[in-house]
């Protein structure tokens, strides 16, 4: 038999948690590989970006997904300084024993440390979710998924729109659309959902992004404009958003429910019972339009332009005015039947595709 190719995943985040399942379970199914078979084992390298128990281990467990091979600790600091000892610890763990190839997912400090680790050893490397933009520098995120897709062997895109935008920047080599690992994940673990907490009709509430809960001010006007939301908004609170409301003063509204941070799970269970979605999360608008809900998005862009398109998306700011009219909006089903996400099988269209990679490389380097 074939040696078993050998795969790092790069994980540090919840999202990646999520975007991991879907690629360690078609790995593990012999039909993801066409003849000749050749087994594959990925090793999962977690950077613990994300440490909370609550965003971390809860995610490993509900979706059953292995132990990492190691979790290197880089908790909370600047992103500089996060990203500076992520790479300097992967060097050391991708080099015993090197693997064939590197699989970094998304945009995280994770996703930028793994890309240019494996790249600067010389190993081959995937980017998962390639070709996302919002033409947003200031957001590290857009940062991160440029870098990782220049450097990157091997552009996996969830949609036609995000090869279109790599051609663009004149990267048309090693790109494949394969569909969405999220969709993957979603049709999978959608059945297992958890009731959610609470008892409708509701409004589902999410606020991370440092543009928007790092500045007191912005926070402050956020909360007020919610505040008048007609139906209960029940708000699971990030660990860093947590922290911001010390500076914020403590938060009065009949309308916002603060709750602690819910698995992916019982997550899963809340956008499917929930009214409509208001976050400035990335993967959470592709999850609620998964599940038939609008998304009332609190930034000026989205990655996710095709959402936009189809009128599932609605992007607001932190605009009093914007989201008064949205929180009309937004309570109702999307009633959209497009899907640019693919069908569900993104994860073996890109086992697929490394394994016919690093098949032609062992063979080109054989002659």
């Amino acid at each position: 038999m074939n040696r078993a190719l050998g795969l790092a995943l790069i994980v540090g985040a919840r999202p990646q948690f999520v975007k991991a399942a879907p690629l360690v379970g078609a790995a593990q199914a012999s039909r993801v590989w066409a003849p000749p078979a050749r087994p594959c084992r990925i090793q999962i390298l977690h950077t613990g970006q994300h440490y909370d128990p609550d965003m971390d281990r809860v995610f490993f467990e509900e979706m059953e997904l292995p132990e990492p091979t190691v979790n290197l600790g880089v908790g909370s600091a600047s992103h500089g300084a996060m990203t500076g000892r992520m790479i300097e610890r992967l060097e050391a763990e991708l080099a015993r024993p090197r693997p064939d190839l590197v699989l970094t997912l998304g945009d995280t400090n994770s996703t930028l440390a793994g890309a240019l680790s494996a790249a600067q050893l010389g190993l081959p490397t995937a980017h998962i979710e390639a070709g996302m933009r919002s033409y947003d520098r200031r957001m590290p995120e857009e940062i991160n998924r440029v870098v990782a897709d220049h450097v990157s062997d091997l552009l996996f895109c969830s949609t036609a729109s995000a090869r279109d935008r790599l051609a663009a920047e004149g990267l048309t080599r090693g790109v494949h659309v394969v569909g969405d690992v999220m969709l993957d994940a979603f049709l999978e673990f959608s059945p297992r959902a958890r009731p959610a907490p609470w008892e409708g009709p509701f409004l589902l509430l999410t606020l991370h992004r440092p543009g928007n809960v790092d500045d007191p001010a912005r926070l402050r006007t956020l909360l007020a404009a919610l505040a008048n939301s007609p139906l209960p908004l029940y708000f699971p609170v990030h660990p860093r958003t947590r922290q911001r409301f010390d500076a914020t003063g403590p938060l009065r509204s009949e309308a916002i429910r603060l709750t602690q941070p819910l698995s992916y799970l019982t997550m899963l269970g809340a956008l499917k019972a929930c009214s409509g979605l208001i976050t400035d999360s990335g993967g959470l608008q592709k999850e609620a339009f998964f599940a038939g809900k609008r998304c009332l998005v609190l930034r000026e862009e989205t990655e996710w332009v095709e959402l936009v398109e189809l009128g599932t998306v609605r992007l607001v700011g932190a605009d009093p005015s914007r989201i008064a009219e949205g929180l009309g909006w937004v309570g109702h089903p999307h009633g959209s039947t497009g899907q640019p996400f693919g069908d569900g099988r993104a994860a073996e269209r890109i086992l697929r595709i490394v394994g016919d990679y690093l098949s032609s490389a062992s063979k080109a380097g054989a002659g």
